[in-house]
């Protein structure tokens, strides 16, 4: 496993739509080695492929307090969605910013596993947020096209009227 170099805002790599991924195979297997290994070294709870210059349908996210629990999302589809939750967010792709973004509090999502294996799976609250917010960058889009607002530095590092929400 590698860390990878994070694509930050301003990179044209982050804005466009991501292609399904054909092949499963030893790279798509590295690839995913590595992103999960990015994420964890860059204290993230998830990642997509063009966080890491790959514009393909391909995300890890772990939101498990023990990171341990790690999930490999290949081609991923949102198919139910319910309920709204209101939260701050932030990116490893743009470093010391977050915002305050509405989301579903509950989202279905199906994908393929590392083997091409489709499966379904039921999220909710920060991992529902979590999903949306990588599922997004598939499209070439992020947390700041969608945001409520944005927050000051004050803000972030203190307490916001929409954290007594979660």
């Amino acid at each position: 496993m590698a860390i990878r170099k994070i694509v930050e805002l301003g990179d044209e790599t982050l804005r466009k739509v991501c292609k399904k991924q054909e092949k499963f195979d030893s790279r798509l297997h590295q690839l995913l080695d590595d992103m999960a290994a990015t994420m964890y070294d860059a204290q993230g709870v998830g990642l997509a492929a063009p966080q890491v210059g790959i514009l393909r349908r391909v995300v890890v996210i772990d939101v498990s307090e023990e990171r341990d629990e790690l999930f490999e999302l290949i081609n991923p589809v949102i198919v139910e969605t319910s309920g709204s939750q209101c939260g701050r967010e932030g990116c490893l792709s743009l470093p010391g910013r977050q915002a305050v973004v509405t989301r579903p509090d509950r989202v279905v999502v199906q994908a393929q596993d590392r083997n091409g294996e489709w499966y379904e799976l039921e999220t909710e609250g920060f991992f529902a947020r979590a999903v949306c917010h990588e599922l997004d960058h598939l499209d070439g889009k992020l947390y700041i096209d969608v945001m409520d607002r944005e927050l000051t530095v004050a803000e972030i590092q203190g307490h916001i009227p929409e954290d007594d929400a979660e």
